[in-house]
């Protein structure tokens, strides 16, 4: 195949980002766009050793699935793989990436285990309560969005369709709030200008909102006008806060904040659970989502009551905690002290008692902790899109839980992971559940049973 090179294309799958996926003399060729079961002319736009992309010059035979991006940058912005598909296909697209991994990394396991049909969501937008919007000025306008896909060039964006709306307004009245004040605008090539980037969080079930201006340095010119103004934006704001980025980096956040104006912290909700927010801590971005994705968890792990439970790569504790009132004892670890101490203090703010918090790798605290004739009944874990640290799967498999809860946000590191801890375990089922709709990311929930001794 060539670059330019045209020909007719049947798509059969999805990929892992979003393509669509079909064969051309034994090669594969992935399409920007196209829906499985479509028939397309593609061009090829690159070419590799044994896949080439390509993209769509014609589509011969629309799916019926096929529909109109509602967002007006959707093709440039890249943020979205699958808005131009109804939400129906997504869910079952999204199951189906599962399968692939299983195919590609775990065959064995891809032929036995129950994959699920993917749990969607009742409402597929406006579901972030998240938004960093990176700054940037042309001639006297300031703008606050995306960069387009592969690019340099910042999309203004006024209305994100994922997004919650308040985060959208905030944005938007503080990037003209900026303009007015005429305060200078980082460039993205040096570090000359001042504000770099927007980032606004709201409490979807408690309606309070913190915005946080990432700045390159401390000094902010007509700082009590622009808390005032910005203040002013929605009654939502209970939290204005200053973080300092001097570094020429692609990081959002540098180390030091600084709270400008109210409270340190955002209050949030998670079920019957609350947890309070600084600027910089890790919280699920879509949240009403997220307690149906922890109550698969508690499903999976299957309490009685009797159970001590370890929540490894533990964050600031939320998964352990939504176990806590059907276990003996949670335990859990993290490699960020900041985080251990806020799971110590979320726990100790829910009066739970029965909880220990330990800084270090997973790997290392389960074998300190076994060493002390403590080896827990059920493992749940929740690591990053890299998988499991091949030490920690020798670990568990050394311990030998009864259960073992895997929830992934990466199917191809889940099912390389499954294949190792199935030589143990039982793989009763996989959950596929949708975090992030309009997204080619999904989530799993797998279950794991310790195999009886025969």
């Amino acid at each position: 195949m060539e670059v330019g090179q045209k020909f007719p294309l049947s798509i059969k799958r999805l990929g892992i980002n979003g393509e669509g996926v079909g064969f051309y003399k034994r090669n594969v060729v992935f399409v920007k766009g196209a829906i499985p079961g479509e028939e397309i002319t593609a061009q090829v736009t690159k070419t590799q050793h044994n896949f080439a992309e390509a993209e769509i010059v014609t589509i011969r035979k629309a799916s019926e699935h096929r529909q109109e991006a509602p967002c007006p940058v959707y093709n440039e912005c890249g943020g979205c793989q699958l808005q131009h598909m109804t939400y129906e296909k997504q869910l079952i697209e999204k199951r189906d990436i599962v399968m692939q991994a299983l195919e590609r990394y775990a065959k064995p396991l891809a032929e036995t285990v129950e994959v699920r049909q993917t749990l969607g969501m009742d409402n597929p937008w406006n579901y972030r309560n998240k938004s960093q919007f990176q700054v940037r000025k042309e001639g006297k306008r300031v703008y606050a969005g995306l960069f387009a896909e592969g690019s340099n060039k910042l999309l203004n964006i006024n209305d994100c369709l994922v997004q919650h709306p308040i985060t959208s307004k905030v944005t938007v009245a503080t990037r003209k709030i900026l303009q007015k004040l005429n305060i200078t605008i980082y460039d993205g090539r040096t570090l000359d200008g001042l504000v770099r980037t927007i980032v606004v969080r709201t409490g979807i079930h408690t309606g309070e909102t913190q915005v946080v201006l990432v700045t390159t340095r401390k000094e902010i010119p007509h700082l009590d006008e622009l808390i005032t103004r910005i203040k002013k934006i929605d009654p939502s704001i209970v939290s204005i806060a200053q973080n300092i980025n001097r570094d020429r980096s692609s990081l959002i956040f540098g180390d030091e904040t600084i709270i400008l104006d109210g409270k340190e912290t955002i209050h949030e909700e998670l079920g019957e659970l609350a947890f309070d927010l600084s600027a910089r801590a890790f919280f699920q971005l879509n949240p009403t989502q997220t307690v149906h994705l922890y109550d698969e968890i508690k499903k999976a792990a299957a309490l009685t009551g009797e159970e001590t439970v370890v929540d490894a790569y533990c964050g600031v504790g939320t998964i352990g905690l939504w176990l806590a009132d059907k276990a003996k004892e949670v335990r859990g670890m993290d490699v960020i002290p900041e985080s251990i101490e806020d799971a110590r203090q979320n726990a100790r703010n829910h009066g739970y008692e029965h909880t220990t918090y330990a800084v270090g790798t997973a790997e290392s605290v389960l074998s300190q902790w076994h060493k002390e004739d403590f080896t827990p009944d059920v493992i749940t874990v929740d690591p990053p899109r890299t998988g499991l640290a091949p030490e920690f799967i020798r670990t568990v498999l050394k311990l030998k839980p009864k259960r073992f809860v895997y929830t992934s946000c990466n199917p191809s590191t889940l099912a390389k992971d499954l294949q190792e801890l199935s030589k143990l375990y039982d793989v009763e089922y996989i959950q596929p559940i949708d975090m992030f709709a309009q997204t080619a990311l999904v989530e799993c929930v797998a279950k794991l049973v310790l195999k009886e001794v025969k």
